[in-house]
């Protein structure tokens, strides 16, 4: 089973930058499609961004595109989410999640995924 552990959030000014990371204990990530999400207070949760271990094709929601950057570190079994040009509307406890080794879309729906971690609070204030 894998189990997932993110660390990087905070509190941040608006058109700041944070790296996330996604730590994985278990399984390595290298069959698993990762992804990250993100709930606002009030808001229902959304797909941020997910990476394929294939070919590390990604995928990102177009309210991040051009801002936020996934990347996988396979010797740490550890995902990241490099975000930068940070506004207030990005404020959201972050998530990251693991898809079954059979999942091979790279999406954002949140149904494919099947381990979750505990969450990280990202912070910008207007």
């Amino acid at each position: 089973q894998v189990q997932l552990v993110e660390s990087g959030g905070g509190s941040v000014q608006p058109g700041g930058s944070l790296r996330l990371a996604c730590a994985a204990s278990g399984p390595t990530l290298d069959h698993t499609v990762i992804g990250w999400f993100r709930q606002a207070p009030g808001k229902e949760r959304e797909g941020v961004s997910a990476i394929s271990p294939r070919d590390d094709s990604t995928v990102y929601a177009d309210s991040v595109k051009g801002r936020f950057t996934i990347s996988r570190d396979t010797a740490k079994n550890t995902v990241y989410l490099q975000m930068s040009s940070l506004k207030p509307e990005d404020t959201a406890v972050y998530y990251c999640a693991a898809a079954p080794p059979w999942i091979v879309v790279v999406a954002l729906d949140e149904g494919l995924y099947e381990y979750w971690g505990q969450g990280t609070q990202v912070t910008v204030p207007s």
